[in-house]
């Protein structure tokens, strides 16, 4: 399959996930962004369009994590203790048109340990 085809077929399943989940400021979204180097996280409320908070591999605070598993559970863990330190408990998860499975599922059961509620 060609590279073409596999980010068209990646897009039309992000806007399909992106019309059934809706962020609110009681329970934000989780949208999640894995690339070949870093791992990009924010909490957003779609009601007012704004960030609550976000955490991504690039800054002095998780620096260091691989974006692979193992990087993607430690960066779960601190991206978990971040969101409860703002006082958001509930979330709803975007996981961006990708499988829940490797880093994906890893992430979110490290953001899990932390007690926030998918």
């Amino acid at each position: 399959m060609k590279l073409q085809k596999k980010k068209q077929l990646l897009q039309k399943r992000r806007w399909r996930i992106r019309k059934k989940v809706r962020g609110t400021t009681e329970r934000p979204r989780l949208a999640v962004c894995f690339t070949h180097k870093h791992i990009h996280a924010q909490c957003i409320d779609d009601l007012s369009g704004s960030t609550l908070t976000y955490l991504s591999t690039v800054s002095k605070v998780a620096k260091g994590n691989l974006p692979n598993v193992e990087g993607a559970t430690v960066f779960g863990k601190l991206f978990g203790e971040k969101v409860k330190n703002t006082g958001i408990e509930k979330i709803v998860f975007d996981r961006s048109g990708r499988k829940y499975h490797g880093r994906v599922k890893a992430f979110a059961d490290a953001v899990r340990e932390n007690g926030i509620e998918f």
